[in-house]
């Protein structure tokens, strides 16, 4: 079913990009938990499944970034069951796998598969007919899901023992078959090759012809971004105790909270877009978010720490919608999107590395100012994309229908 811009968001493409993006980015996301599973059934040190769970993460990362342009093209449902298959078995061998070889083996395979569906999935994101609610959606829809496998999975491991929670996502894999069936399949008719593909390396993207190609600059900057985010989170629980002399428990709900307030963002995010302006709105959120991800970093005070901690999550959902959304704007074939999405999954991967060492030998002060200078360094490209989003979509909204050019 197609509108003037694209596929309309029916409760069926909901949920097919929701069931793509959430096991997509879902190694990302449970971690933690599988972690702690590598650690316990093969005695490893932390390095050790550290090594692991790096392996997973980059194979997903360095994947989603190859496939991003094929995945600009139709048939996005076929790649999405293909990378499904390829983690499903990745899933199984890594619950039956006899030694650490063969579990970073089956984390490889299964990191590809992931790579495969994250590509997919969000590049699908580009071909709807409303970018900024079908990122809200996708995003808040993606945060629900994944905190129930961040429940179930650890609870699988503990009442069916170990390895139980690989068994789980390799179920999800296959529950997830018949639903991405809606995945929109193929840039939309009606905007054919990528509009606004052809502002040059300045927006963040460079060239012309079929997808946009975005520039390595663009792409640093979003890998960044997310090594920033994701290796602060990281490190958040760890810096709420010793900082704030909360306990564990008290911090855990503190984050847990912030994680499901944070769903507010993805509403705000595209309002505040309309009402003043992507560029400004972004920048808002961007500004907010590293002075709030500062505080919480360096404070001593438990309710500054809550506070922070609830603005900081905010606003990163917040800017990861409007990302998204500008990005489908300049290029409704989806390339630009997935290729986002593969340098954020890059990020991810070595953001808690990189922030940890800045941690233990520079201190938290220190590492607060890092984040801070960090954050808004990366998000120069971002936000030099928002203006050519802004553009496209004016051009879009005053581009005349077929129906008055037939007229």
């Amino acid at each position: 079913m197609k509108a003037r811009g694209g596929t309309v968001l029916t409760f069926g493409v909901a949920v097919a990009l929701i069931a793509g993006v959430t096991l997509g980015n879902g190694g990302a996301n449970v971690m933690p938990v599988f972690v702690d599973d590598f650690a316990s059934r093969f005695a490893m040190s932390n390095s050790g499944a550290g090594l692991v769970a790096a392996t997973q993460l980059l194979a997903t990362a360095v994947v989603t970034l190859l496939l991003a342009e094929r995945a600009a093209r139709p048939g996005r449902v076929q790649l999405t069951r293909l990378g499904l298959a390829c983690a499903l078995v990745g899933f199984l061998a890594a619950t039956a796998a006899p030694d650490a070889g063969t579990l970073i083996l089956a984390n490889l395979v299964l990191g590809a598969g992931l790579g495969a569906v994250y590509a997919a999935a969000t590049a699908a994101l580009a071909a709807t007919d409303d970018a900024d609610k079908a990122s809200a959606v996708t995003i808040s829809g993606t945060v629900g899901v994944t905190a129930l496998l961040i429940m179930a999975v650890p609870a699988a491991n503990h009442d069916v023992g170990e390895g139980a929670g690989f068994v789980l996502m390799a179920l999800c894999c296959m529950a997830a078959w018949p639903l991405v069936r809606r995945l929109p399949d193929g840039p939309p008719a009606s905007d054919g090759a990528s509009d606004g593909a052809s502002d040059g390396a300045s927006d963040g993207v460079e060239g012309k012809g079929v997808a946009a190609r975005p520039s390595v600059i663009l792409l640093a900057g979003t890998a960044l971004l997310w090594a920033v985010t994701q290796g602060a989170w990281s490190y958040a629980s760890v810096l709420g105790r010793q900082h704030t002399a909360m306990s564990d428990s008290v911090v855990s709900a503190v984050l847990a909270v912030s994680s499901v307030v944070a769903l507010v963002g993805a509403v705000v995010g595209p309002a505040a877009a309309r009402r003043f302006g992507r560029m400004r709105s972004m920048a808002a959120f961007v500004t907010a978010q590293a002075l709030a991800m500062a505080v919480l970093i360096s404070t001593h005070e438990a309710v500054f720490f809550i506070a922070a901690a609830v603005v900081w999550q905010a606003c990163q959902l917040a800017v990861l919608v409007q990302m998204l959304a500008a990005a489908a704007l300049i290029d409704r074939t989806g390339r630009l999107v997935a290729s986002l999405s593969g340098a954020g999954a890059l990020g991810t991967g070595v953001g808690p590395l990189a922030v940890g060492a800045i941690l233990d030998a520079a201190g938290a002060g220190v590492l607060s100012i890092f984040l801070a200078l960090g954050t808004f360094l990366a998000s120069l490209p971002l936000l030099s994309m928002t203006v050519a989003g802004e553009g496209a979509s004016a051009e879009r909204h005053s581009a005349p229908s077929p129906a008055a050019d037939a007229g």
